[in-house]
């Protein structure tokens, strides 16, 4: 019979997890230039911190991590449409996104 506790997934999992994640995401947005592939870094990041507050969540039994991730969430959908939304009208004048090109939505 196998030992269930070897297996044992435990917070320090998740926050390594995260860290990899955030970096990840960190990395994404120093590294590239391209709007969507920012906006995406963006996202990894924000879930990245929704995984470290469920985790506190979860650790220290108390629902309030997991009120903070509901609101990260909204203010992540809408940074989403709007964003986007920003992104389609550059692209319309221009057949690329990249961030240099936001200097274009001057008047």
């Amino acid at each position: 019979m196998l030992a269930v506790s070897a297996f044992e997934i435990g917070a320090q999992h998740y926050f390594i997890l995260a860290a990899v994640m955030f970096t990840i995401g960190a990395t994404g947005m120093l590294l590239r230039r391209n709007t969507i592939v920012m906006f995406m870094c963006v996202e990894l990041m924000l879930n990245a911190v929704n995984l470290t507050f469920v985790t506190f969540a979860k650790a220290l039994d108390d629902s309030a991590g997991q009120a903070a991730v509901f609101f990260t969430l909204i203010v992540a959908a809408a940074e989403v449409a709007v964003g986007l939304a920003i992104i389609v009208a550059i692209f319309r004048r221009r057949q690329g996104v990249t961030a240099d090109d936001i200097d274009l939505m001057k008047g």
